[in-house]
């Protein structure tokens, strides 16, 4: 979510409201005013995409669809592997096919966040998801028996 130009612009908010942005800058590592623009511009989201929401996740903040615990570039390696079949992939999620479309208009609308994280996702084994989930068990299937 960067930009390259910026806008400054001053905003009150209640005195609680700023505490608790400053624990969540905190929380990421963020200044508060980077926080605050984060948030801004999820919020600008949200307003302009059908379900989508943002959440923390080991990877960081992702844009995820309401409802269900998949990221966008979640869905959208469901749409790629699906060859581009939105209908597929909502009969595969059994979600109905306007939230397959959300997941779809927002990786259009910003195609180098949701390729990053497709592509991060490709470059992870095993061995860098147990670093980031220690519980993770790796499944490996018993070959299949010929009677």
């Amino acid at each position: 979510m960067r930009s390259t130009r910026s806008m400054v612009i001053s905003m009150r908010l209640p005195a609680e409201s700023g505490k608790r942005l400053k624990r969540m800058a905190n929380r990421h590592g963020w200044t508060p005013s980077d926080a605050s623009a984060r948030l801004v511009e999820e919020g600008l989201r949200r307003s302009e995409f059908g379900f989508i929401d943002f959440r923390d996740s080991p990877a960081g903040r992702q844009a995820c669809l309401q409802g269900s615990t998949l990221a966008v570039w979640e869905v959208m390696l469901l749409v790629h592997s699906y060859k581009k079949s939105v209908s597929a992939v909502a009969g595969h999620l059994k979600w109905p096919e306007v939230k397959v479309q959300a997941a779809v208009n927002y990786a259009g609308a910003f195609p180098e966040e949701i390729n990053a994280a497709m592509a991060e996702n490709e470059a992870t084994n095993f061995e860098t998801l147990k670093r980031m989930l220690p519980q993770a068990i790796e499944f490996v299937p018993k070959k299949a028996v010929k009677n």
